[in-house]
């Protein structure tokens, strides 16, 4: 059973994976960043729990559909697999962001989804490991502890909201790789 203060949950799309502003959209698209399959498989081998949150809204858009992503998402499995680590759960919000929906991000429906599913009384004390604004915001809503980093569209975000890099509160990391060594050399 997975314990709260042992769960990294990662947004998608800039944190493990190549981004794009016209979305990933097909298999060829999916491109992991090699050291982030590492990360995860390191993390999950240091008897972490790690879970995957994202917002796909190009399904809502008709870019791709539901099983593109779920192509994607096992090629994701198949890589952290080999590497020799694990993927606890990965949900997404198919949604639009006008859909009205409590999944999409900054909303904290997806992670309330997976502390469901995960079988946890509360996410205190976990961390969100995202690349925007919206991925900590969802974090922090159900207590996670938030982790920024510069990938996808963290530099972005930093531009954007300078005080996230000054605030104390929220860790900045180069990548999801220097995010994973700073959590396995026992800081807090």
């Amino acid at each position: 059973m997975p314990h709260a203060d042992k769960l990294v949950i990662l947004d998608r799309d800039g944190v493990i994976n190549r981004d794009s502003d016209d979305y990933v959209k097909s298999l060829d698209e999916f491109l992991p960043y090699p050291q982030a399959i590492d990360a995860i498989t390191r993390l999950s081998r240091a008897g972490w729990t790690v879970a995957v949150a994202t917002n796909q809204s190009g399904i809502a858009r008709g870019y791709y559909d539901e099983s593109t992503l779920a192509a994607m998402h096992d090629r994701l499995r198949s890589l952290v697999g080999q590497a020799g680590g694990e993927l606890a759960r990965i949900v997404h919000c198919p949604h639009g962001p006008d859909d009205g929906c409590d999944c999409r991000k900054p909303l904290p429906g997806l992670l309330t989804r997976l502390r469901d599913e995960l079988g946890l009384a509360t996410l205190e004390g976990s961390w969100m490991v995202g690349d925007s604004l919206r991925d900590l915001e969802a974090g922090e809503a159900v207590g996670c502890r938030p982790a920024l980093v510069r990938t996808g569209k963290g530099e972005r975000t930093l531009a954007k909201h300078p005080a996230l890099a000054e605030d104390g509160h929220t860790r900045v990391f180069v990548d999801l790789a220097a995010f994973v060594d700073w959590l396995l050399e026992g800081q807090p």
